[in-house]
């Protein structure tokens, strides 16, 4: 595929994580951080830290007795990783997470999971293409 296409094809995927509110404005600045790698290296370590703390927030919530309060801990630390790349929806599903723990509503939090995990998934989704798209672009060299 031709570099052209290449970004035209990515240039799509991003105005759609724009439209569809995956992630904010804030994520253009990132993208525009002239260190070579920075955006991919800010990326592997959202993904990467968001997927250990949703795993550990289910195993919480599956044990017999929950401790609500370290469930809220983790989900105000993915709120604030889901920052870093301002992925704008999952912050947001950890805002609405918050009134399920300090509820101590264990249904409630495991349908908030779900929810935070959906997000989660396709922004994960969503960038792991784009990364894909950009490494292409640059093996095609300079245009």
């Amino acid at each position: 595929m031709a570099a052209a296409a290449l970004k035209a094809q990515l240039n799509a995927l991003l105005d759609s994580m724009f439209a569809t509110g995956i992630v904010d404005e804030g994520f253009q600045h990132l993208r525009s951080v002239e260190q070579e790698g920075f955006l991919a290296q800010v990326i592997n370590i959202f993904l990467h830290d968001a997927d250990n703390i949703l795993h550990e927030i289910a195993r919480l919530l599956n044990l017999p007795v929950v401790n609500f309060g370290r469930v809220g801990a983790l989900v105000h630390e993915l709120k604030g990783c889901s920052g870093s790349v301002v992925a704008k929806k999952v912050n947001l599903s950890c805002t609405h997470f918050r009134q399920f723990y300090e509820a101590e509503s264990k249904e409630g939090c495991l349908m908030a999971l779900d929810l935070v995990r959906n997000e989660f998934y396709e922004v994960f989704n969503k960038l792991q293409t784009m990364m894909q798209l950009e490494q292409q672009i640059a093996a095609m060299g300079p245009q």
